[in-house]
């Protein structure tokens, strides 16, 4: 008989599972998972543990498991390089498989009391981007539209309209895709570059974290994820967009191929946040929202962060 985390895979990636797979991931390992308390339920679900400076991190499935172990090597290089980022507990398993899903423990962050700015993210990306990937360190190209057919199929509670446009529409957007000639050289790509996945540590260090995606690639995919942010959704004033630039030193949008990545990154939005549908009435009223906009291109897109 398969067990309730088990079962959840199927049924969809809920908090009560993730907790479940979290839990006996913990005793595994020896560490104390009583009292943890949920951070995040995404891609990934993350419970911060109480007793010890640790954040537990939980895949969806085995699917994932070559991402998850990218990202354990990832952590180590960039420590091995002083880059600020995510550090992976080194004396631990890494990663473990619990009921399918693959888990990885990192060192607690201890947040200071300001949020990173754009222009810090600018900063980071464009040091990012300076740096040279050991030929031991063996990393993918970015999937611009990653994990697309995988979140489609398993979608649950979206009308089977919304699944067979999307289909379409992802089979449209990598036509264009092909088509792109980027104007930078490859190197290291976070893959999910927004502020959100910086930190501010009570040291006051800027730190990236969410390492998952982590590519081979052209850094225009990190550049995408703000310049949609802003083009489209004005989730920036243009202050902040103008620092973003000038600390990174281009801007996207003035690039030919800007309204392709444009498309995909919104594409991307939707299908993410398509995942939870089912966790409560504001995440499926905010999808509705979106793949509402998505279906006209020249729609405003109202979306909220989340």
């Amino acid at each position: 008989m398969p067990s309730d985390a088990a079962r959840s895979i199927r049924e969809g990636f809920t908090s009560e599972g993730a907790a479940r797979v979290m839990a006996a991931a913990c005793r595994r390992v020896g560490l104390d998972a009583a009292g943890a308390h949920l951070i995040r339920l995404g891609e990934n679900a993350l419970f911060r543990l109480v007793a010890h400076p640790v954040v537990v991190r939980i895949a969806r499935s085995t699917e994932y498991l070559p991402a998850v172990r990218g990202e354990v090597r990832v952590s180590r290089w960039l420590e091995h390089e002083g880059f600020p980022a995510a550090r992976i507990v080194g004396d631990l398993e890494q990663p473990l498989i619990i009921d399918d899903h693959p888990v990885t423990f990192w060192h607690l962050i201890v947040e200071g009391d300001r949020k990173a700015t754009y222009g810090e993210l600018g900063a980071v990306l464009r040091d990012l981007h300076s740096l040279s990937v050991p030929d031991s360190l063996r990393l993918p190209p970015f999937p611009g539209l990653d994990r697309t057919d995988q979140r489609i199929g398993a979608a649950a509670g979206i009308p089977e309209d919304d699944r067979a446009f999307l289909r379409k529409r992802a089979r449209e957007l990598r036509g264009r895709v092909s088509e792109l000639r980027f104007a930078s050289e490859k190197g290291p790509v976070h893959g999910d570059a927004h502020a959100q996945n910086l930190m501010v540590d009570r040291n006051g260090q800027v730190i990236l974290i969410d390492l998952e995606r982590f590519s081979y690639d052209f850094p225009e995919w990190d550049l995408m994820v703000t310049a949609t942010e802003h083009h489209s959704l004005g989730w920036q004033t243009r202050e902040q967009y103008g620092d973003f630039v000038s600390s990174y030193g281009r801007d996207l949008r003035s690039w030919s191929g800007f309204p392709t990545l444009r498309a995909v990154q919104e594409f991307n939005m939707t299908t993410w946040l398509m995942q939870n549908v089912s966790e409560n009435p504001e995440t499926a009223a905010e999808y509705a929202r979106r793949i509402t906009a998505l279906r006209d291109d020249n729609a405003p897109r109202s979306w909220n962060p989340g």
